[in-house]
């Protein structure tokens, strides 16, 4: 259970306690932050309320700490890291509790997270090793009017304090996804759970168990904190904190106003998207219907990577819309703990939200597949067929149950609406013919473009990017860890040429 067992240390009464300098503490501000269950409604948990000075003593700690941590040996720091994965996933179940009554993830779908997170954490400790373990060496007569008497040795070292900001809908995996190759590579590391952000106030519990997983395992003093806290209270603050050396967020519209902020600290950043699945006419549509269904629906559509627009052409649409509405029409709405197919979406603001782009494509003339319901935060999956560009639901990202289904009399036509979105994070093609995919592929402005599969953040080690406005830099595994660090340069200049001679 949640706060109990090994995990009482974290708690204070009914306030979860922030961590810093290896202990958990109660803010000295005296205040806490409520986090609402989005099924009930009502308040499930509180944490603290950090004050900006609260904010500076973990830097100053994380600062101490990071220059003692980049000294420790590469395979010292991937032991910890693989006992925190051991840990993190030995205590899967009450993290997982937290996971579904504070962001209403399916049960089931809330273990596979923690345990994903676990994999990754031990994959990052084993790749950082291989990647951080190798250095480059180079000769200086490769470069024209040069004679071999400069030898440059070349090696990524840390780039001090990250800090790490995770999104309500993946507290724990996209918190590790920072973590690990932020640690692995040397660095210190803050993070800042999704508290007080634009969309809701979840996730931060269960961060909080995932971190004290880390501490249990015996990373330094000062290495790892976690500070909670109202946004406009510290967001900013810590965004702009001169000890910050690399940030990476993952969220909305506000990592664009980070990004106004950040000066010339590294930036890694995914933002959302619009993600396009374009049908073409020899497609196998029982295939399309069940990855539209997957992709668009699952965990009630709240995932950046979901498919968030369907263009599908003109000829085989009716055949594809029939499939959908009868897969959807057997998925199961209700509570979390349930394992329901459709959970209640994250807070009462994002269902009004999500409400406001149904009425508009109601009042445009959309065809409406199901009769729209909504009871609290729980929508009812919906398909709007015959969505025209001046709808909003064209365009806007719903974060939630809702698909807009688009019909299109030409390629050119699908991947001129895709292109024409201020998003570029993912999108799909449905199609027999590899050749044609590859064009369509190549044409579409997507950080990744997925064949005959709906869109997909992993497995984790492959990279994932988003174009425009869904995103700075790369990630995944290998490119989080060669984000977090920096090449230094030794050049050995020689009193004369030297040529190995064989």
């Amino acid at each position: 259970m949640a706060g109990t067992g090994v995990f009482a240390d974290i708690l204070d009464g009914e306030v979860y306690k922030y961590y810093a300098d290896g202990e958990w503490r109660a803010s000295g501000s005296g205040k806490s932050v409520a986090i609402v269950n989005p099924t009930t409604r009502q308040t499930q948990y509180r944490v603290q309320a950090c004050t900006q000075e609260e904010v500076n003593k973990v830097m100053e700690g994380a600062k101490v700490a990071q220059k003692a941590w980049a000294r420790t040996p590469l395979w010292k720091r991937a032991e910890l890291l693989h006992k925190a994965a051991a840990i993190l996933k030995e205590h899967k179940a009450p993290i997982a509790e937290c996971l579904v009554k504070e962001i209403a993830k399916p049960a089931k779908d809330a273990v596979t997270e923690v345990v994903r997170s676990g994999d990754l954490v031990s994959y990052t400790a084993e790749e950082g090793v291989r990647i951080l373990g190798e250095g480059k060496l180079l000769v200086s007569d490769s470069f024209p009017g040069n004679e071999r008497n400069k030898y440059c040795l070349s090696s990524k070292v840390p780039l001090g304090i990250v800090l790490a900001i995770p999104p309500f809908n993946y507290p724990v995996n996209l918190a590790v996804s920072k973590i690990g190759p932020a640690l692995i590579a040397g660095n210190a590391l803050v993070l800042k759970p999704p508290t007080q952000c634009l969309l809701c106030n979840q996730g931060a519990v269960a961060a909080l168990h995932m971190v004290h997983c880390f501490h249990l395992a015996g990373f330094p003093k000062g290495l790892i904190s976690c500070v909670t806290g109202k946004g406009s209270e510290i967001g900013d603050f810590l965004t702009m904190h001169p000890g910050v050396n690399c940030i990476s967020f993952t969220g909305g519209d506000t990592g664009i106003a980070i990004s106004k902020k950040a000066g010339m600290v590294p930036l890694q950043m995914e933002l959302g998207g619009k993600d396009a699945c374009i049908v073409l006419e020899d497609a196998d549509l029982d295939l399309v219907a069940a990855n539209i269904v997957k992709g668009g629906f699952s965990y009630s559509g709240q995932r950046c990577t979901a498919v968030k627009v369907v263009l599908i052409m003109e000829t085989v649409a009716d055949t594809v819309v029939e499939k959908v509405n009868a897969k959807l029409a057997k998925l199961k709405v209700g509570p979390p703990e349930d394992n329901c197919d459709i959970t209640p979406v994250v807070t009462e603001s994002s269902a009004n939200f999500i409400e406001g782009l149904v009425m508009d494509a109601k009042e445009k003339g959309a065809t409406f597949c199901q009769e729209y319901r909504r009871e609290g935060n729980l929508i009812w999956p919906l398909l709007l067929d015959h969505v025209r560009p001046d709808m909003r639901i064209a365009w806007e990202e719903p974060f939630g149950p809702v698909l807009p289904v688009i019909r299109i009399n030409s390629v050119e036509e699908g991947i001129h609406h895709c292109n024409a979105s201020n998003f570029g994070l993912q999108g799909c093609v449905f199609t027999r013919d590899i050749n044609k995919a590859i064009m369509i592929s190549d044409a579409m402005e997507s950080g990744t473009v997925q064949i005959n599969s709906a869109p997909a953040r992993g497995p984790d080690h492959f990279p994932f990017q988003g174009l425009k406005d869904s995103g700075i830099g790369s990630q995944g595994i290998t490119n989080s860890i060669n984000m977090m660090t920096k090449v230094k340069s030794t050049v050995i200049n020689l009193p004369s040429p030297s040529y190995t001679m064989g």
